[in-house]
């Protein structure tokens, strides 16, 4: 019997403006409520339970005085909502986690990893490679030496895959590029079925939807590192989801209202 499960947990809150970042500048006509003014996200990480290991996909953002300097500004993390203590509240300790994946290394996503001291550490190879060298462009999303801080990831073993790539029994990665260079999203499944942890792949759940009037099958966000591999990643998990309701986001609001009804999936 499969006893597989995902339990969502928010690590955080981080600014974005969703007429600039979440709808892509074509797009946004046929969204007029979507503000133009600075709104709070959630950050949402997902534990796996009930499988061979304990696995972890992303480990959350960083603390407030980090994320609002260096990053988003006005983001914060409150007390108690840092990975590290929001396992605490379930009953586990960084160090019970035998695998963490990661969609991508942004600085939302990696934070705390000196933590998980016995973890396996998961990555697209290409995100690695590019996270490890980026552009001057992307230097603040992976927290590049050249800030005069240390990037989460430094000096830390990381195991690098490509293509689809199983986990562990029911849990598996597949490639979704586009947000970043070697983005890729988890697949899990549980008796109930298979639910989708896109990670940025898909920001808000409006991503998904079509525009017919102007030909577009998805709506596309307005960040991104490549657009035609962020259209065709959101394809993908758009088709391969079984339900909309299957895919888990990273940043849409509606998973806070969501985790308060089932704050276990499967």
């Amino acid at each position: 019997m499969n006893n597989v499960r995902i339990r969502p947990m928010n690590t955080g809150f981080v600014t974005m403006i969703p007429s600039l970042y979440l709808y892509h500048h074509s797009a946004i006509k046929y969204y007029p409520n979507a503000s133009n003014k600075e709104e709070d996200f959630p950050v949402f990480t997902y534990l796996i339970e009930g499988g061979e290991k304990l696995v972890l996909v992303d480990t959350g953002m960083a603390d407030t005085k980090r994320a609002d300097t260096y990053h988003h500004p006005g983001s914060y993390q409150p007390k108690g909502m840092s990975i590290v203590e929001q396992l605490d509240t379930i009953g586990y300790k960084p160090t019970d986690i035998d695998i963490v994946v990661f969609t991508h290394l942004h600085w939302d996503h990696c934070f705390y990893m000196e933590k998980f001291t016995n973890a396996q550490f998961i990555v697209h190879k290409k995100e690695y490679e590019f996270a490890m060298n980026p552009i001057p462009l992307y230097y603040k999303s992976y927290e590049a030496p050249e800030l005069g801080i240390v990037r989460p990831f430094e000096g830390i073993q990381m195991t690098l895959v490509e293509g689809e790539t199983e986990i562990i029994p029911n849990v598996r990665v597949f490639e979704t590029p586009g947000h970043s260079v070697g983005h890729q999203a988890v697949e899990v499944d549980t008796n109930t079925g298979t639910y989708i942890i896109c990670g940025d792949a898909i920001f808000i759940l409006d991503n998904l939807k079509p525009i017919p009037q102007i030909h577009y099958n998805i709506t596309p966000p307005n960040r991104y590192a490549d657009i035609v591999e962020t259209w065709h990643s959101i394809e993908k998990i758009k088709n391969r989801a079984q339900s909309e309701d299957r895919i888990l986001t990273c940043h849409d609001r509606s998973m806070l209202e969501r985790v308060k009804d089932t704050p276990v999936l499967g």
